[in-house]
């Protein structure tokens, strides 16, 4: 029993550690993404530094919980997951916004910025990969990782085509995508930690 708890500990502090490290890179991406998002005019970009802050306070709100009860931490998943729905809501009103204004972003900022948010997220998915299974908490951890890495691609995408065809279509669509990746991603959290609450799951506290 007690070889079981030391290596319980062990994971633990191998997940606050992990933790730790994509919370930083993410709050730096956010100041990068933000101020490239404003420069390039670029709605897709504007949905990816708003799922970098999401995403560093998913990793400071699952720190303060890590060593919580299940039932505390599946809590801190309904709050997470509701912020995500409320992200990707942003993220479509904020896309139709800017259709309705229709301006061609820059998409040789897109494309350099985008490039430097996939290494970063791919960094971080490579970190979390190993924490991907678990409680609700973990879920929405690496759920957020691998959205974050599947839309900076899809930002590169969006601004290779914006080149080729002179039209801000390819970002707005990004942008939605964006938004979409974070409503199932919500969907998904929410349903987990209310069966957690409810009782009706048992899932491992580390993987």
């Amino acid at each position: 029993m007690a070889c079981s708890h030391h290596l319980q500990h062990a994971k633990t502090g191998k997940y606050r550690t992990a933790l730790w490290l994509a919370l930083v890179i993410n709050g730096l991406m956010f100041l990068v993404e933000i101020i490239g998002s404003i420069q390039a005019g670029s709605v897709s970009l504007l949905a990816d530094s708003l799922d970098f802050l999401g995403d560093t306070a998913n990793y400071g709100v699952s720190l303060f919980v890590l060593n919580h009860a299940l039932r505390t931490r599946a809590k801190a998943s309904l709050i997470k997951g509701g912020t995500m729905l409320l992200f990707g809501v942003f993220v479509f009103v904020s896309t139709v916004y800017r259709w309705w204004l229709g301006e061609l972003p820059n998409y040789h900022e897109m494309s350099l910025i985008g490039t430097l948010a996939l290494l970063a997220n791919l960094w971080v998915v490579w970190i979390l990969y190993r924490f991907r299974e678990g409680d609700s908490n973990m879920q929405s951890v690496w759920l957020c990782s691998r959205n974050d890495a599947l839309g900076n691609f899809a930002v590169i995408l969006a601004a290779f085509v914006v080149y080729l065809t002179q039209s801000n279509l390819a970002d707005l669509f990004v942008a939605l995508f964006i938004a979409y990746l974070a409503i199932s991603a919500s969907r998904k959290i929410i349903h987990q930690a209310k069966q957690e609450l409810n009782g009706n799951i048992s899932t491992p506290s580390c993987c």
